[in-house]
């Protein structure tokens, strides 16, 4: 075999890659979001007493969890126009990593709220604090602390889920390096220098978390 490395391809391409680490950070983050919210809107209706949305709720969950993320992102990105809204790569990427992670947010908040002893609740009613007093202060802080650890590891893998965010040429990094595996053909040398990349990715989102850990989640509280 008479393969001769070349990474002059790559090296001429690092600021189209740079700029598409930016791009992968940003569907990240902006998924992130979408999904916290959707997680902590969804325990609050699965503890609905209305029946049908708690129904709503698990059905959601379930539908996501056992669908593959490229179906969801394919039936939100072509789906969606023959109901007349029609989004653009990137929003359609935000959007269905934002339903794709808060899938899996509501389970994981779910099960940190179901942690937090109903004596805690009582107590704080007790003390005249408001219903949703006692949900953002008593039960989801603490839960939020304990389930720290979890939820950061799925938004991690949600980072790494947006190379799937490539199938509909949404600007992120596997996206731009396939354009440039497809100009060079250095198949080997583009992939090695991505995998490199996401490793740093993966790195530096794991040391924002840390920081937030040590910020606003440690003992004692500051």
């Amino acid at each position: 075999m008479n393969y001769t490395l070349d990474f002059t391809p790559v090296l001429d391409g690092l600021p189209n890659l740079l700029w598409a680490c930016l791009g992968t950070f940003t569907l990240a983050i902006c998924g992130m979001l979408l999904a916290i919210v959707i997680g902590i809107g969804g325990v609050i209706l699965r503890q609905s007493h209305f029946k049908p949305l708690r129904w709503l709720v698990i059905g959601f969950v379930e539908l996501i969890r056992n669908t593959p993320f490229l179906v969801q992102i394919f039936f939100i990105y072509f789906a969606l126009p023959l109901a007349g809204i029609r989004l653009d790569p990137t929003p359609t990427a935000i959007i269905a990593l934002g339903i794709n992670g808060g899938a899996y947010a509501i389970e994981i908040i779910r099960g940190g709220v179901q942690s937090i002893s109903k004596g805690q609740t009582e107590a704080g009613l007790a003390l005249g604090l408001h219903k949703a007093q006692v949900f953002r202060l008593i039960i989801l802080k603490p839960a939020l602390r304990t389930i720290y650890p979890s939820l950061t590891s799925q938004f991690i893998l949600l980072t790494l889920t947006t190379s799937i965010a490539s199938a509909i040429s949404a600007y992120e990094l596997t996206s731009v390096s396939q354009r440039i595996e497809s100009d060079s053909f250095r198949s080997f040398e583009v992939y090695f220098t991505v995998t490199a990349f996401y490793l740093v990715i993966s790195w530096v989102m794991m040391r924002i978390f840390a920081f937030f850990s040590a910020r606003y989640f440690s003992y004692p509280l500051r």
